[in-house]
């Protein structure tokens, strides 16, 4: 279970970052470019998926 949780963390901070990045009109080419609500749930997925990493890579099997 330990490692599906951080896969699934790492993809929510990858997924963030793209997010944050489209929000702030980093990456063009998409409806979600330069929206302003990208750029706050972008860090805030990014936020969650850090943070489930971190429980995860300390939880004990």
């Amino acid at each position: 279970m330990r490692p599906l949780l951080i896969a699934l963390g790492v993809v929510m901070v990858l997924t963030g970052g793209v997010w944050t990045a489209q929000g702030l009109g980093y990456l063009k080419g998409s409806p979600m470019t330069d929206q302003s609500i990208w750029a706050i749930l972008g860090p805030l997925v990014a936020g969650l998926g850090l943070g489930l990493v971190i429980v995860a890579a300390r939880r004990r099997e």
